[in-house]
């Protein structure tokens, strides 16, 4: 059975808008999700082999998403 481990969930803005950041790690992969707050929509998810490496590229991709929604 899979199990979730290093679960992390955080606020914060990106390109001005309120956002929820969840990752964990199941086995050797992480994986990021990345939400609007208020309806909860998903902007992004991504998975990498390090949680530096997953987080940085999901911030990435919903910053670009974002910023043209200002």
């Amino acid at each position: 059975m899979l199990k979730a481990d290093d679960f992390r969930h955080d606020r914060k803005e990106v390109a001005g808008w309120p956002v929820n950041i969840t990752s964990y790690r199941i086995g050797t992969r992480y994986y990021c999700h990345i939400d609007n707050v208020d309806p909860g929509a998903t902007i992004v998810r991504a998975e990498g082999e390090s949680y530096d490496e997953v987080l940085q590229q999901a911030l990435n991709r919903a910053q670009e998403r974002l910023k043209s929604r200002v």
